[in-house]
């Protein structure tokens, strides 16, 4: 039975999933396929020209939180949009068995026989609206030159196609260009490209596309494009293709997931970048402050003002105005015009070392290159920087680098280079005599080139030196006579190598991120610009008192780029703790660092510690110690956690735990403490004593000995307490030592016995165990008996059985026999009384007693044979 039972219970016990139900209401414009019937969803999607399927499954959190945001969409695209939700979780529905997804809700959009396009955006209802928007109008028709202004002025890639509608229905190559809009859609969700078309041949011509099936593709910074038919086939896949890889991306949106990825990373990655968080509405007209970022950034971008003469696209807000008033301006320059040291085109910052070894100073000069001398040619361009040109210009320069070697002024050296390539190209070099820390640019927040006097020099200036000097060149870009306010930021990332990547994210969404680089938690308004450069482990942040508008982001832009930035970097701080008076450490944050360590004046000693270092918490009594046996007057002893701080680069360590120490009058000359030597407190005294001492080399006068001796005394003084206090120790561990030794002997008096104990337990142990065996011995013999017995007792119950077996059928014998006899004679009596009447007179009284002597007879054997029967039964 408890085999059959256990077998039972091995079989797997399955219940079946109950029925699916709706999961959107009654009254939703979304279609709800719950039941996940993917081929009925196929025929739906015949009879609309937009769809949007939502694939959900029932249990999703994401899936629950994204239903609401769906029907805000529907309920507002409904007549145009038709809205499918499926769900994709039931086992038995055909969208499970058909789709595999890893991840839920999956949004999909069909425009007629185009797709699927996922949208992998954020789940709100204005970001998959305006995405839903995009694909039912992919491109967008510009009538006129003001639409036309208004499109390329966008700071995304703008893609025009130019088609005259005078065949029917379309002319060539019109849906191939719609369709490759809808393949730039497919390939980037986020809609970076916008595609346009212009019927008109008026319009097209100001952007110089002639035939019908012209593509172009507009660029602030660089050339614009037209679509090479000649090379490429001209398909959809091709199209899309050949603007993605041409585009121009000035200004990149950033919307992570919100799962692990690897977005910011790489994109962190690729240089320094400048994050700005702004509060964006994707269905808003107009975004006057994306509007202003993006002016700033062509700006910044624009470093070929006419490489071609194409016009410099900007709104001028007057649709009756020529579009492209300034391109002869832009395309040419007037050469007439004044030299003025702000217009050139690309320059190169050198900095010359201090002219003499104890020299605190630099020469820094600015190299620049101009195009603007000599014999006037009918047609001059602006030439754009490469690398060749500042090659020759550097090559010219340190030929001619005695000029500025020796001098010593506060105003501005300059000097004209001709060139041995060009008759009409010319090199200027400025230098001025700079300090080596910048101590005072840094104080007054101004520029090494800041002065009212520009004092030119000829080519062959005097002053040649005796020795070369190796060249140093920053990556940086200065332009003379400028403080950074007044700096131009056009083409700024062209002439300096701290080229920032500008990225945008909407505050709405991810305001969690601004506040891990360094933004308030209170404010109201979600505006908020860091700049990030991973390479060099530094971010700084604007300041958010500061109202984010174009003139404040070029300040910090050119802020960040100039050769020694004023910008200071932000460190991230461990809030700080309540002040405790008891405190024996003393906890350092990053906001204190300077305060604690450079600006006190005492001797310090800081630890580099951190939570999950183990070793690093078994030295925290030393440190207590030590604490308390230097005077608090004098010395500091604190700790740092380097995983809740940031530090200044040149204080920062990759080991832990690290100990500095920072003398009194020589901050600068901090001192590691040896690796090699074991962390005590005899080691740790006589590494403090060693390095706090004064230097031999460095007299001591009699104020410095008088200060000595009183330092002396302190110490003496303290020690001496110190003294008092361990030998008050040592006499209290004494007693304690007594105590112990009292309690030591009463304890092993009780193991004693404790130990008797356990003997006499083990011999009883023993005794019953005996007894045990003993017993089980006469309890199995007496089982045996029983046993015994109990055979017999069957055997006798088996005769027994067999007895009365015998007696039963004896009984029946007996009882057959008497009923025969009982008959006979009931026969025989009639006969006899026949007998009698008739022979009654012949019968001889003989005859009759012999008869009663038969029948005595036979009642004796009737007798006999019942008594044998009976004795035998019992």
């Amino acid at each position: 039975i408890l085999l059959i039972f256990s077998c039972s219970r091995a079989k797997d016990v399955t219940m079946p999933a109950k029925l699916p139900v709706s999961f959107f209401s009654a009254r939703s414009p979304v279609i709800d396929l719950f039941r996940g019937q993917l081929d009925y969803a196929e025929q739906l999607r015949q009879d609309s020209e937009v769809v949007l399927y939502f694939f959900y499954a029932p249990w999703c959190g994401q899936s629950i939180a994204a239903r609401e945001e769906i029907e805000h969409v529907a309920s507002r695209l409904s007549d145009q949009v038709l809205f499918v939700a499926i769900n994709c979780w039931w086992n038995q529905g055909k969208c499970r068995k058909q789709k595999h997804f890893f991840y839920f809700p999956v949004i999909h959009l069909y425009h007629r026989s185009f797709g699927p396009i996922e949208y992998k955006g954020p789940m709100s209802a204005v970001y998959i609206e305006k995405f839903v928007r995009r694909v039912m109008t992919p491109l967008l028709y510009i009538s006129s030159r003001s639409k036309l202004l208004d499109f390329l002025s966008n700071y995304e890639p703008g893609v025009v196609g130019y088609f005259e509608f005078n065949a029917s229905p379309q002319p060539p190559g019109y849906l191939t260009f719609f369709t490759s809009a809808l393949h730039s859609l497919k390939k980037d969700y986020l809609g970076t490209i916008r595609f346009g078309v212009i019927t008109d041949k008026r319009v097209a011509q100001e952007i110089s596309l002639e035939h019908s099936g012209s593509v172009y593709l507009h660029r602030h910074a660089n050339t614009s494009l037209i679509y090479p038919k000649d090379i490429m086939n001209y398909t959809a896949e091709n199209i899309c293709k050949w603007a993605l890889e041409n585009r121009e991306m000035l200004i990149r949106w950033l919307r992570p997931h919100g799962g692990k990825s690897l977005l910011l990373n790489n994109e962190l990655k690729k240089g320094p970048a400048l994050l700005i968080f702004i509060p964006y509405d994707p269905l808003a007209e107009i975004h006057p402050l994306l509007d202003e970022i993006t002016k700033v950034a062509l700006e910044y971008h624009k470093c070929n003002k006419s490489q071609a003469a194409e016009p410099d696209l900007q709104h001028l807000g007057d649709t009756d105005s020529p579009a492209f008033d300034s391109s002869v301006t832009d395309a040419h320059l007037k050469l007439s015009e004044p030299l003025s040291i702000t217009k050139y085109p690309c320059c190169n910052t050198v900095v010359l070392p201090q002219w003499h070894s104890i020299s605190r100073t630099h020469n820094v000069c600015e190299l620049c290159v101009n195009q603007t001398l000599g014999v006037k040619p009918n047609k001059v361009h602006v030439p754009h920087c490469n690398f060749l040109e500042i090659e020759a210009a550097l090559d010219s320069f340190y030929l001619q680098e005695h000029t500025f070697f020796q001098v010593i002024s506060n105003t501005i050296e300059c000097s004209n280079f001709l060139s041995f390539y060009s008759p009409f190209s010319y090199y200027t070099a400025c230098c001025r005599t700079v300090n080596r820390h910048f101590l005072s640019f840094l104080s007054s927040e101004k520029t090494i080139f800041q002065t009212p006097k520009v004092a030119f020099s000829s080519h062959g200036k005097k002053g040649n030196t005796q020795f070369s000097i190796p060249h140093i060149e920053d990556r940086n870009c200065f332009i003379p006579d400028f403080n950074v306010s007044s700096m131009n930021i056009t083409g700024l990332s062209c002439r300096t190598n701290k080229t920032l990547n500008l990225y945008l994210l909407d505050s709405n969404l991810f305001w969690i991120y601004a506040e891990r680089l360094g933004a308030s938690r209170s404010t109201h308004l979600k505006e908020f610009a860091a700049i990030v450069d991973m390479k060099e482990e530094v971010h700084y942040v604007l300041d958010q008192n500061q109202s984010l508008v174009g003139p404040t982001l070029e300040n910090f832009i050119k802020n960040f780029s100039v050769l020694y930035s004023p910008l200071k970097r932000h460190l991230v701080d461990e809030p700080s703790a309540p002040f405790q008076e008891q405190r024996v450490l003393t906890e350092v944050t990053t906001h204190t660092f300077r305060e604690i360590v450079f600006s006190s004046e005492k001797n310090v000693l800081l630890l580099y510690y951190a939570q999950w270092c183990g070793f690093c918490a078994s030295l925290n009594h030393i440190f207590i110690q030590l604490a308390r046996l230097l005077p608090p007057d004098n010395f500091t002893v604190a700790r740092i956690d380097v995983t809740r701080n940031d530090l200044p680069w040149e204080f920062m360590t990759d080991r832990l735990p690290t100990i500095l120490f920072f003398p009194h009058q020589r901050k600068e000359q901090s001192v590691k403490f040896p690796e090699d030597f074991s962390v005590n407190l005899p080691n740790l005294l006589k590494f403090i004593l060693h390095h706090s001492s004064l230097s031999a080399s460095e007299p001591c006068t009699k104020e410095c000995q008088h200060k000595e001796s009183v330092l002396q005394q302190g110490h003496i003084s303290h020690l001496e307490r110190e003294i008092h206090k361990l030998r008050s120790e040592i006499s209290a561990l004494h007693q304690a030592h007594d105590q112990l030794e009292a309690q030591l002997s009463e304890a092993r008096r009780d193991e004693q016995r404790l130990q008797q104990q356990k003997h006499t337990l083990e011999k009883q142990h023993k005794t019953l165990q005996l007894h045990s065996e003993q017993l089980q011995a006469t309890y199995d013999q007496k089982n045996q008996e029983l046993l015994e017995m109990a055979e017999k007792l069957q055997e006798l119950a088996d005769a027994s059985e067999n007895l009365l077996k015998e007696n039963a059928l004896l009984r029946i014998l007996v009882a057959s026999r008497e009923g025969k006899l009982q008959s006979r004679d009931e026969i025989k009596e009639p006969l006899q009384s026949e007998q009698t009447l008739s022979e009654d007179n012949d019968v001889s009284p003989s005859t009759a007693t012999a008869r009663l002597e038969e029948k005595k007879i036979d009642n004796i054997d009737t007798i006999e044979t019942e008594h044998s029967s009976g004795n035998r039964t019992e």
